[in-house]
């Protein structure tokens, strides 16, 4: 084996008799880099024990998780050079006897142990010279739980919004309807239509927030389905302001704008109008004055055909420093409300179908998002 120029392994040659110090490790030891790769290179920690179970490779990164030097690893027992621990206190090593017990064994799966009261992400490759045999090789591989953490901050947070937007529609339901349930006959018509209509925008507020996680939950996993047919977009784009228009808001507040001949459009129109709802819906709770609607043809970098549609608004719109955590989970612009997962949602739409979704200022001073669909293949001839 040839000597190593950096410190994650140490040249071939005879180990010191007895005792735990660091040393060379023995003639024959396997070249890490046969395949050109240094182990430095990589990502996660990585740490190899030989058929001895002293350590011949201690990578940079197993040093930055572990906060131990290569050079205080290198050559001695894993046991001793790397002394986990799981969470009740028990010696890892001990526990699982990686040179012993079952032959059948080929690893350990990846577990949270401990390593000098820090927490640490680790999993085991048994390597046999035969299916039974021995254990020539030991690689461990190390993270940190960093991103573990960050996950599970968000699922918590996801949680916690979850449950706070769903207890007020529900306290409403629950009281109406045991009211109603109670004492029909005190009430008049008009006082039972009142409340029972309660009862149905509060129970559409619970249906939308479910369809928002199913959303997350098929955007995080890459199962969103795209089932594409002729779209319409300026038709679809009227349908939505006068939704809005219906629901109070002033027909001169939307101004639409189309720039012709549109291209031909095959997208999914379910998720082309919960896009188009999320940013006139966006524009006109955040937003101030005209809210300006543009449909227009597009095109990419490579020149493929597309629609694109701008939305924007007259408010105080979107802070520098906040614009690149805008289509992020839990992000709200004012304080008016949502769950702050609906431009989430919108970006893992417009992404599922191929396209770009972009936010910047718009001309009068507002928000202005813009977002391009390709042109698209009909789902019967995908």
């Amino acid at each position: 084996m040839q000597s190593r120029a950096r410190s994650t392994t140490v040249a071939a040659g005879s180990r010191p008799e007895g005792g735990d110090a660091p040393g060379p490790v023995p003639a024959g030891a396997p070249d890490l880099t046969g395949a050109g790769l240094d182990p430095d290179d990589l990502p996660d920690g990585l740490v190899v024990a030989d058929e001895t179970g002293r350590v011949i490779c201690f990578n940079a990164a197993a040093a930055r998780i572990t906060a131990i030097a290569p050079h205080e690893a290198l050559g001695r027992p894993l046991e001793k050079a790397l002394p986990l621990q799981d969470i009740e206190g028990r010696r890892w090593w001990q526990l699982t006897d990686p040179y012993g017990g079952l032959a059948i064994r080929n690893g350990q799966p990846e577990r949270n142990l401990l390593l000098g009261g820090r927490e640490v992400l680790v999993s085991a490759r048994y390597v046999r010279s035969r299916p039974t045999g021995p254990v020539r090789r030991l690689v461990v591989a190390l993270r940190g739980t960093e991103a573990r953490r960050r996950t599970e901050l968000s699922h918590a947070e996801l949680i916690a919004t979850v449950a706070h937007e769903l207890r007020s529609p529900l306290t409403s339901v629950k009281g109406f309807t045991a009211t109603l349930l109670q004492k029909w006959e005190r009430f008049t018509d008009d006082q039972k239509r009142l409340m029972l209509e309660t009862v149905d925008a509060d129970a559409n507020r619970v249906t939308r927030l479910i369809a928002e996680l199913l959303d997350i939950s098929r955007i995080d996993s890459g199962r969103l389905e795209v089932r594409r047919q002729r779209v319409d977009m300026v038709a679809a784009v009227r349908r939505h302001v006068q939704a809005q228009t219906t629901a109070g808001q002033l027909p001169d507040r939307f101004l639409i704008r189309m720039v012709e001949p549109l291209p031909d459009l095959w997208a999914d129109p379910d998720k082309v109008d919960q896009v188009l709802g999320n940013l006139l819906e966006n524009a006109v709770r955040h937003g101030e004055g005209t809210v300006t609607i543009e449909v227009a043809p597009a095109s990419d970098v490579s020149g493929a055909e597309g629609t694109s549609v701008t939305v924007s608004d007259e408010g105080p719109g979107i802070p520098e420093e906040s614009m690149s955590r805008v289509f992020t989970r839990f992000w709200r612009g004012s304080k008016r409300g949502g769950t702050g997962l609906g431009l989430y949602i919108v970006k893992g739409i417009v992404e599922a179908h191929g396209g770009t979704i972009t936010v910047g200022r718009a001309p009068a001073g507002g928000a202005r998002f813009r977002f391009s669909l390709p042109v698209g293949t009909p789902a019967f001839m995908a």
